[in-house]
């Protein structure tokens, strides 16, 4: 009866334990992702707005859009991108700085999100089988969310681009690499902070500051930012959008089924990089070779506490 009358206590322990890393990785996080949205709207207009000028985002920060001519020669290509991703990044961590009151909603829902699927990653983790099979299988299947795997997707559209003289196919490669090399710098500078455990770590399984990669999920940010760009790049579509989500969410399910990652880490990632994608096409796409889309993705959190489930929806309006 000694153990039985303990496990409470440790258990309450564990979960006040994972609150209190919730509470700090919220804050950072959400200050980092949704003020983008708020700075987002007055970026685009600007470049809307500015007449073409010779590509040099460093003098001048409204000059970020990626006109057709610049994405037929290596030198202006090269130029803006290394440009609009400094620029892109100190947007990202000096963010915080820029926050309004009307995002507060946003931040401090999406913060107890986080905090709760936190608090459960070690129930939730016991959900699936965790059999050497399914690991195995959600091992490979995640493969589709790998760099090797996304880099030639993002060659594909330029090379059609080119072929075809096509601006919007290269558009979309150049934004689709942009944001993946924004998602990737923002994941290497917090892995590290975060220092999490994995769930098949022989460690702490899910502790934080232990010198762990788990949190927050890269295949998730990568995946998603890609995900976010190509469904607002073609969102005149039916069918770009939800093949694109659908494949994010495919490649999110199986790093939780091959036990790499915790729910939140992935929920995190996968919302990091939806909002990186976004931040990336409204602040560089050049509207002139832009159609009005036919459906607009939306990402909403989704909180059932009767039902103590906590999650993340993608739906598409007109």
């Amino acid at each position: 009866m000694g153990p039985l009358l303990n496990a409470p206590l440790r258990i309450t322990r564990e979960m006040a334990d994972f609150a209190a890393h919730a509470a700090l990785f919220a804050l950072l996080l959400t200050s980092a992702c949704f003020p983008i949205l708020a700075q987002t709207s007055g970026l685009a207009a600007d470049s809307s707005s500015s007449s073409f000028q010779p590509p040099n985002p460093l003098a001048d920060s409204r000059d970020r859009v990626y006109y057709p001519g610049d994405t037929e020669r290596f030198k202006p290509l090269a130029r803006k991108l290394v440009g609009n991703i400094l620029l892109d990044q100190k947007e990202i961590w000096t963010s915080p700085f820029h926050m309004h009151a009307k995002d507060a909603k946003w931040w401090i829902g999406f913060g107890a999100i986080t905090a709760a699927l936190i608090a459960t990653d070690h129930r939730t983790s016991t959900v699936l089988e965790n059999s050497k099979g399914q690991v195995t299988w959600g091992n490979n299947l995640s493969n589709i969310g790998t760099g090797y795997t996304l880099a030639p997707l993002i060659a594909g559209f330029y090379t059609f681009g080119v072929l075809r003289d096509d601006p919007k196919a290269r558009e979309t490669a150049i934004l689709g690499g942009e944001a993946l090399l924004d998602s990737l710098i923002v994941v290497e500078v917090l892995k590290p902070i975060a220092g999490r455990n994995r769930p098949d770590s022989q460690a702490e399984k899910g502790h934080f500051f232990e010198g762990g990669t788990s949190f927050p999920s890269g295949h998730a940010i990568e995946v998603w930012s890609l995900a976010s760009l190509l469904s607002y790049e073609y969102g005149h579509t039916k069918f770009v959008p939800i093949i694109a989500c659908s494949l994010a969410g495919v490649v999110s399910a199986s790093r939780f089924a091959a036990q790499k990652h915790y729910a939140s880490d992935i929920v995190v990632g996968g919302a990091m990089g939806w909002f990186i994608g976004r931040y990336v096409w409204k602040t560089h796409q050049d509207h002139a070779i832009h159609h009005h889309a036919w459906l607009k993705p939306r990402i909403m959190p989704q909180v059932e506490p009767g039902l103590r489930t906590y999650s993340v929806a993608v739906t598409f309006h007109e």
